[in-house]
C-alpha cells in the first residue's frame, strides 16, 4: 500500500510538471528555458517519492520491476484524468475511455501471476 500511495503522489507532480505549465498563467510568456527550469523544478518532488516508490515495492512489496511500471503507468493515467477533467477542462470521451480500460487489464495480466507462471500452472 506504501508504493501505491507514493506513486501517487508521485504521479501527481510528474502530471503538474509535465502539463501544468499549459493552464499556469505565471508561465504563459516566459521564454521555453524557464519553463523548463520550472518543470524539472516540480519534477523533482516526483522523483523524492517515485524513488522510494519502486524501492518499497520491489524490496519489500515482492513487486517486479515490470509489475512497478505497469502499475505506475496506471496510477498515472488516473492521476491525468482527473487533471485533465479539472484543470485541462477536457473530457473523457468513449475512445480514451476504452484505451485506458485495456491498460487496466494489462494491469491485472501483470499482477495476477507470479512471475515465469502460466495462467494454468
Amino acid at each position: 500500500m506504501k508504493t501505491i500511495f507514493l506513486l501517487f503522489g508521485s504521479n501527481i507532480f510528474m502530471t503538474l510538471a509535465w502539463y501544468g505549465q499549459l493552464k499556469f498563467k505565471w508561465l504563459e510568456s516566459k521564454p521555453l528555458f524557464v519553463i523548463i527550469l520550472a518543470s524539472w523544478g516540480i519534477a523533482f518532488f516526483e522523483y523524492c517519492l517515485m524513488v522510494p516508490a519502486n524501492r518499497a515495492g520491489y524490496f519489500s512489496g515482492g513487486l517486479t520491476g515490470y509489475q512497478l511500471k505497469i502499475i505506475q503507468e496506471c496510477i498515472t493515467l488516473v492521476v491525468f484524468v482527473g487533471f485533465a477533467w479539472l484543470v485541462l477542462k477536457e473530457r473523457l470521451t468513449w475512445n480514451y475511455l476504452v484505451s485506458f480500460a485495456f491498460i487496466l487489464l494489462a494491469l491485472w495480466f501483470a499482477t495476477a501471476f507470479k512471475p515465469g507462471s502460466t495462467p494454468n500452472s
